[in-house]
């Protein structure tokens, strides 16, 4: 009959499992036996990297990807990536391995209880006790995973895994698909409100994925421009001529002011987390799948439960064509005005060294395949890829947009690369980041995964100097002392090539991403960028005059010399 690690693999494979990502230990033997030849393993250096390589895989493929730890300190370095698949809202299994179901409540050697820490970044969690429970808390935990679209925990002992099954069942899990409509006077109501607008706008964010040419010819009818949410931006951004642009923190000014001017605010699938970028004075209608997000971010007129793309479709025959285009028109205008000022910037500036990291990433975005995926760091190169990276469709943008934890780029692009191998993934790292989870450029090279890691080597913790910069302080313990990264990657194993001057960097990226393998690209980009916010509160105005004074105050007033070379003569402020 087997063991029940046996029945698990068997559960999995039959519903269309390919691999999982993990690093052995002792509780954890019976899975790791058990897999031999039936599924891959992916080895990683550290189980936080296992957890957001099954988050980028289930975010690429929208299906169960699977992570496994050993018990107590093992186990425990998954809760990161864990609550970055959760909060991403993607379907992830983590079996988390337990110590001897005899030493349970002794405190046990490495002894924790993975079922109460890993309540909060899960859907479901739950510890198997005896060998009948399996199974069916394996099919439970799957199926909650699929359908809830999140993060399911297994916590099983490591002498269960290798008891005898007690049902040999196989049942294949897989995904199901759902239309969710509104009521017909919620949806008579949200007509009423956009008949009665004159200048309405739509914010979309990830879940108008499948939704374009519903969205457009929602769009196309309200005269509305569409401003969209970090992820939203390859689900929406391209083949729009009612694109504006992305608003928020990492936005630019075209998108706020489209926000800002509307008089009917439609939301669509969007969980933007920052009302101060919300109208004050607007109406606003909210569609979102799950009901309990609405109004969470900001109060509502109207708030409907709906799948996005049903719901465009279904609301389109309500709505008067608006024969006023003067906002979309406007919003428009201003948006390329915004782009072009952004484009200007993303130039060689005379092979003047360092490299302006909008140069850096436009030559990215330039040289990447049509179908490439990327996947930036968060901090500073979220910004970059936010502004210059460009979607069609095709190309997949992931990253930990929710969650925000450094060190996802080059972990999720284990993910990425192993669930599609003949795809170009990219990773666009931060030096904070790439260092923080250094060992995962080695399981590049052990799995033969052949993902594009271009640093962003600012020698800093960029963005975080930024906030300080807002809140007027003196940039404080944000140094960082970085080796050469291209020497550090050959040692590895890796193609490895350290850029310091424009003129050299078109070729070195092509190089490098012919070059059949995993390669780093070590690119010294400037640290004094700033990536100014679409709007300056009054509090970030002062922020910055103090940081001045107190700047000059300290002996440190080389760095507003740097700071306005960097900037001001590349009119970051007009």
């Amino acid at each position: 009959m087997g063991t029940i690690a046996e029945n698990m693999v068997d559960t999995l494979k039959a519903s269309g499992v390919s691999r999982i990502y993990g690093l052995a230990g002792d509780s954890l033997n019976g899975l790791t036996d058990a897999l031999r030849g039936e599924l891959d393993w992916v080895h990683v250096r550290h189980e936080e990297a296992a957890a957001l390589a099954a988050s980028a895989e289930a975010a690429l493929t929208g299906e169960l990807a699977v992570c496994a730890a050993s018990c107590g300190p093992g186990n425990l370095h998954l809760i990161n990536g864990l609550f970055d698949a959760n909060r991403s809202r993607v379907p992830v299994l983590a079996i988390a391995s337990h110590i001897p179901s005899s030493e349970i409540g002794s405190n046990y050697f490495q002894e924790t209880h993975p079922q109460e820490l890993f309540r909060e970044c899960s859907v479901y969690c739950e510890m198997v006790g005896s060998p009948e429970q399996m199974p069916r808390i394996l099919e439970i935990a799957m199926r909650t995973a699929i359908e809830r679209r999140g993060v399911a925990v297994v916590v099983i002992p490591g002498d269960i895994l290798q008891k005898s099954a007690e049902s040999a069942r196989t049942v294949a899990i897989r995904p199901t698909s759902s239309s969710v409509l509104p009521s017909a006077e919620g949806l008579a109501e949200a007509a009423r409100l956009l008949n009665d607008a004159d200048k309405v706008t739509i914010l979309a964010g990830a879940g108008v994925a499948g939704a374009h040419s519903e969205v457009l010819a929602l769009a196309d009818a309200l005269g509305a421009p569409i401003v969209h949410a970090m992820r939203g931006k390859e689900h929406i951004e391209y083949d729009n001529p009612f694109d504006v642009g992305m608003t928020g923190l990492l936005g630019f000014a075209s998108g706020y002011s489209a926000m800002l001017s509307c008089d009917t605010l439609l939301m669509l699938g969007t969980d933007f987390p920052y009302p101060q970028f919300f109208p004050e004075n607007a109406k606003v209608i909210q569609v979102d799948v799950r009901g309990e997000q609405l109004g969470r971010r900001t109060p509502l007129d109207l708030g409907l439960v709906g799948t996005v793309r049903d719901t465009a479709q279904v609301l389109l025959p309500l709505v008067e064509r608006k024969q006023d285009r003067g906002h979309l028109e406007r919003s428009v205008k201003h948006y390329k005005k915004s782009r072009k000022g952004l484009d200007d910037l993303a130039t060689n500036d005379r092979n003047r060294a360092p490299i302006h990291p909008q140069y850096l990433t436009r030559l990215i975005d330039e040289l990447a395949d049509d179908d490439a995926v990327f996947l930036p760091d968060v901090g500073s190169p979220v910004v970059w890829a936010s502004r210059y990276l460009t979607m069609n469709g095709r190309r997949r943008l992931i990253g930990s947009f929710s969650h925000g934890t450094m060190a996802n780029a080059v972990s999720q692009g284990i993910g990425a690369q192993a669930s599609h191998p003949s795809r170009q993934v990219i990773a666009l790292a931060g030096d904070g980041g790439l260092t923080m989870m250094l060992g995962e450029l080695l399981t590049l090279v052990q799995n033969q995964l052949p993902v594009k890691v271009v640093v962003f080597n600012n020698s800093s913790l960029n963005f975080v100097e930024l906030e300080m910069k807002a809140a007027g302080l003196v940039n404080s313990g944000t140094e960082l002392v970085n080796p050469n990264f291209a020497d550090m990657a050959r040692a590895m194993g890796l193609h490895g090539v350290r850029v310091e001057r424009p003129d050299d960097l078109p070729s070195a990226l092509a190089d490098a991403f012919a070059h059949d393998g995993p390669a780093l690209i070590d690119v010294v980009t400037a640290r004094q960028e700033l990536s100014i916010p679409p709007a300056i509160t009054a509090e970030q105005a002062k922020g910055f005059t103090l940081y001045a004074i107190r700047t000059v105050l300290s002996g440190r007033g080389e760095e507003l010399i740097d700071l306005a070379n960097t900037n001001v003569l590349r009119r970051i402020f007009d």
